[in-house]
């Protein structure tokens, strides 16, 4: 646990500049909802791209490592997660000669909040407009959560781009729309507005399984609630719901059997997140979320694919196990 709990205040010591204080406590300016005044890592670049007319900006971090080994390893964030909570992976990779490239997608952490729907198909094209940008023929992805379901639009749209595919925990193994009824953007507009800082924690606590203390998942609470106070909220409310419609309504489980990169899923025993289940009939609920079991099918159907299950872990499987992350991710990279 002593690991664990170092491993994930790390990360939160690099990912914010501060976390909450006594009451008493001057009070802090909200952030952009480009989370100006939330600290990354790593130094952000952004690049111009245009997304169904709109011109736009895509953030990323591009770390060098001190010794090279030729490869470029790309990481794709979660949806509730900013770039910023890959630092220890970052690191590990750095520490074995990879270049680590790792994007903010349009819609979400330090890039532009789009006014139109977010799609797959255009984060895909971003991100390889971004590799075209940085003069990166092939990478690795490593994805997690909502990244996976992009890693596998990637994978399948662009497969001479892709030399591994680890997914980590994503979401998008089972199609929702077959147990979620359809659900209007203005009522979840509405509804996540409501939803408090504490409701929010015990939202990812409960969703996500997660094991880690309570305090280390600060900087994604603080990076969803500091920014209400910025007159441009309604707009990244907006960014927000269009990325869980987007999850609903562009399924990627069908096309997961038919990547044929070698690919690693890395999966929480406990993970049982599944987007959507509260407005699920609640006889259906129950079988939703089966991730574990879900990527061991998946992978027993794939011409070069395995799974990995991790236990007593959760959906945050690279903070919770770094330990067994790194062997299980260094050893395939190394394949």
């Amino acid at each position: 646990m002593n690991r664990i709990f170092s491993a994930a205040l790390a990360v939160a010591l690099v990912s914010v500049p501060f976390v909450s204080r006594a009451a008493d406590a001057p009070r802090r300016e909200p952030y952009g909802i480009s989370l100006e005044g939330f600290a990354y890592p790593h130094p952000v670049h952004l690049l111009p791209v245009v997304n169904d007319g709109e011109q736009l900006s895509m953030a990323y971090m591009d770390v060098a490592p001190e010794q090279p080994n030729g490869r470029t390893v790309v990481l794709l964030h979660g949806r509730n997660f900013p770039s910023s909570y890959w630092a220890d992976v970052i690191k590990m990779l750095n520490e074995a000669g990879y270049r680590v490239v790792v994007p903010d997608q349009i819609g979400f952490g330090k890039s532009s909040k789009p006014a139109g729907d977010l799609h797959f198909d255009n984060l895909a094209r971003n991100t390889i407009a971004l590799l075209d940008h940085l003069e990166i023929d092939k990478a690795d992805i490593v994805a997690h959560s909502l990244g996976g379901m992009l890693g596998v639009r990637i994978a399948r749209a662009y497969p001479d781009r892709v030399s591994h595919l680890v997914l980590t925990a994503p979401i998008g193994l089972e199609d929702y729309r077959l147990y979620v009824p359809p659900t209007p953007t203005e009522k979840i507009i509405e509804t996540e507005d409501k939803l408090t800082a504490d409701g929010y924690r015990k939202q990812l606590q409960t969703n996500y399984a997660i094991r880690l203390p309570s305090e280390a998942i600060t900087p994604f609470i603080d990076a969803r609630f500091n920014i209400k106070g910025s007159p441009d909220y309604p707009r990244w409310l907006r960014a927000f719901v269009s990325s869980g419609q987007m999850i609903y309504r562009e399924p990627v489980a069908h096309e997961i059997p038919e990547i044929t990169e070698p690919t690693l899923f890395i999966m929480g025993a406990d993970d049982h997140n599944a987007p959507g289940r509260p407005n699920a009939p609640e006889a259906l609920r129950p079988r939703m979320g089966q991730n574990a079991e879900l990527a061991k099918a998946f992978a027993a159907k794939m011409p070069n694919a395995r799974a990995e299950v991790i236990p007593d872990t959760g959906h945050l499987v690279f903070l919770e196990a770094p330990d067994k992350f790194k062997e299980l991710v260094l050893g395939f990279l190394r394949r």
